[in-house]
């Protein structure tokens, strides 16, 4: 038996100041929406999807409602969940109506003998399996459209250079958007899972998919190793693999912080692709590092909470100092 841990994030990307705060609340309160399922004795699996749920209801985030717009205006989004007790995985790509696609995600993997459907068909199981249909226009928050006003009159690289800057590049942030979410976790039986789930890019092609829904791109998980979830430029992480990647290094023996940095930066160094990770190892040791301006993320361990957005900016107390209490 280990001491279960979890860790989030809300994105790698340039958060601009007036979003920070609510950014730190967002991520503080999926940590904990995980962290009361590792409390009662619940699986790796349930606390993941838990604390992607929450991030994907709040609309700080660029996930389920809050998700950014396409070129042509519409909402699709991309989701993955993965088991690293017995390597299951399921992942959707290009969903649209519905409030969560992690749980859709997650009835990919248990319901199905595949491990990724997209688009129409995406969609068409999500009916048979009586998700709620939503208004697409529910899942559009002003962010989203602001962002898309900015951005569709130049096009998608313009987009990914702002957001997904390099820390020690200066130029000026923008006022909106955000980017993907996530979470990985450790349970008391020593199970590891992770997730992702995402918008996308603002102003991507019709029909674009990133990294989120790749199994060893958007995110990990093996009990062997530990859990991985991704963040930042889609295409430059699926070039490297990034999830698989960090599992690699920690099998050849680096700590969970160590394959974080050595990955992230291998990435920008070989494609030019900023990004940051998430992730916890076997152990419930933690590692977390960005090469964007800044990530929000949050982990609690051994009862402590610690959550941050810039590169040095953590703050940490008890589970019981926060105003999200644990009931």
């Amino acid at each position: 038996m280990i001491k279960p841990v979890i860790m989030v994030h809300g994105g790698a990307w340039s958060i601009p100041d007036n979003m920070v705060d609510a950014n730190k609340e967002g991520v503080k309160a999926a940590v904990l929406a995980g962290y009361k399922i590792l409390c009662m004795g619940g699986s790796a699996i349930d606390a993941v999807e838990a604390a992607i749920v929450a991030l994907e209801d709040n609309p700080c985030f660029d996930a389920g409602n809050g998700s950014v717009l396409t070129a042509d205006g519409k909402v699709e989004m991309d989701s993955m969940i993965m088991d690293g007790s017995n390597l299951r995985a399921g992942s959707v790509g290009c969903v649209n109506s519905i409030a969560n696609p992690i749980k859709l995600s997650r009835m990919v993997m248990e319901k199905t003998d595949h491990v990724l459907l997209v688009g129409e068909g995406a969609n068409k199981f999500a009916g048979e399996m009586g998700v709620p249909h939503v208004s697409i226009d529910s899942l559009i928050s002003d962010y989203a459209k602001e962002e898309w006003e900015r951005f569709s009159k130049s096009e998608y690289r313009s987009a990914v250079n702002t957001m997904f800057k390099k820390r020690d590049v200066k130029e000026e942030l923008v006022n909106s958007g955000h980017d993907t979410v996530g979470a990985v976790a450790v349970d008391a039986q020593g199970n590891v899972a992770c997730g992702t789930s995402t918008g996308g890019i603002t102003a991507k092609r019709p029909g674009r998919v990133g990294d989120t829904p790749l199994v060893g791109c958007g995110g990990y998980a093996d009990n062997a190793t530990g859990g991985v979830s991704t963040t930042g430029h889609g295409e430059g992480i699926i070039k490297v693999c990034l999830a698989k990647h960090i599992t690699f290094l920690m099998d050849q023996g680096l700590t969970a912080q160590e394959a974080s940095v050595k990955a992230v930066e291998n990435m920008y160094k070989r494609v030019g692709s900023s990004g940051g990770v998430i992730v916890v190892s076997k152990d419930g040791d933690i590692g977390q590092y960005f090469t964007t301006d800044r990530m929000a993320r949050a982990w609690v361990k051994d009862d402590q909470v610690y959550y941050g957005v810039d590169i040095h900016d953590i703050t940490s107390c008890s589970v019981d100092g926060l105003n999200h209490k644990i009931v």
